[in-house]
């Protein structure tokens, strides 16, 4: 069964090189995203137990207001446990997100150049621009979370009282709009610095190559 699914899988990538890339992508993809859905929960639940940091706020970047007029926070996470409507966590509930955010982008690095576009340009310079995609996207995604995170909280912690069951189920909901930003826009990043390159490109040459983003 194996050998024949092999067998298949490399006459699909071979008749469909385009979209047998997309389908590797979508599936590590989607894996990634559930180790880091696993991830989350144990995260956050060390450091409640560990440490104080759920009563250390971390609300910085203020660009605007919400609806009441408050002052709107890119990442808006205040001290004390989380509340119906989605505020609070402190700095445990951030490091929790973005340390298994983190650990889910190392894996994800690997596994699609590896793997998924079999990329033979220089690591270090692909790893650059990676961790530079990465930045944008972390900002682009805490900033959406204005438009979606409070009411999901608020729906399934208090209109429907969930309590800590909405709150952790409206932490999976968070996490998979969080991974669907990224999937969408990752893909066409990971085209560019991910490619393959003439064997002479391989040696040293691709650095200047994939960082001018010339054709090879």
């Amino acid at each position: 069964m194996i050998t024949r699914i092999t067998t298949w899988w490399g006459r699909f990538q071979t008749s469909h090189p385009e979209l047998s890339k997309f389908l590797m992508f979508f599936v590590l993809s989607n894996g990634v995203t559930i180790l880091q859905l696993a991830l989350m929960p144990i995260a956050r639940a060390m450091f409640q137990a560990w440490t104080n940091l759920e009563d250390v706020g971390f609300q910085v970047l203020p660009v605007g207001s919400n609806v009441d007029g408050s002052q709107y926070f890119m990442f808006d996470y205040a001290a004390g446990p989380i509340l119906g409507d989605g505020t609070g966590g402190g700095l445990a509930y951030f490091l929790a997100v973005q340390i298994t955010l983190l650990i889910a982008q190392v894996l994800n690095f690997f596994a699609q150049r590896n793997i998924t576009f079999k990329s033979n340009t220089n690591p270090w310079v692909a790893a650059g621009w990676y961790a530079l995609a990465y930045v944008v996207i972390t900002f682009v995604a805490a900033a959406a979370q204005g438009f979606y995170k409070a009411p999901i909280y608020e729906l399934l912690i208090t209109t429907w009282g969930w309590g800590g069951t909405g709150e952790t189920v409206a932490d999976i909901i968070t996490m998979i709009i969080n991974a669907a930003i990224s999937f969408w826009v990752f893909y066409p990043i990971f085209k560019v610095i991910f490619r393959q390159v003439p064997a002479d490109y391989a040696e040293g040459k691709e650095g200047d190559d994939v960082s001018t983003g010339a054709s090879a």
